[in-house]
């Protein structure tokens, strides 16, 4: 059965295109700000993926957020209250600085160095 992968603007070509070579669908997730694809927001039962994947300059932003643009606590919530495994790409070397960004990072989310994405993805889709 194909899965879907939900990505961030941004998110690495050749991770994607590993994906569908793979055997899963991708489809592109708007952070409410670069209207890049389906608004984050809008992912539920009917319409959830199967994993998510992009970075925390996506889901991070300055205070005050537009009303348009969720939290990262927002994404973490649809992630938890669906079951989607999320995946923030960033170099190994900067993961303790950026988990301590994230207040309150659920167990659903994993900070992965890019040499691992593909890997740790596919190990995710054909695990389930």
């Amino acid at each position: 059965m194909r899965k879907t992968i939900g990505y961030f603007e941004g998110t690495d070509s050749t991770l994607l295109t590993a994906l569908v070579c793979d055997g899963h669908d991708t489809v592109p997730v708007s952070n409410g700000f670069d209207s890049h694809g389906m608004h984050v927001r809008l992912i539920n039962e009917q319409n959830r993926v199967d994993l998510l994947v992009g970075y925390v300059h996506k889901i991070f932003a300055p205070e005050p957020l537009l009303p348009s643009q969720p939290s990262y606590q927002d994404v973490f919530h649809i992630c938890r209250i669906y079951g989607i495994p999320f995946l923030l790409e960033v170099p190994a070397a900067l993961q303790e600085k950026a988990a301590a960004l994230l207040e309150g990072v659920p167990d659903i989310v994993q900070f992965v160095d890019p040499a691992e994405m593909e890997r740790i993805a596919k190990e995710i889709l054909d695990g389930e």
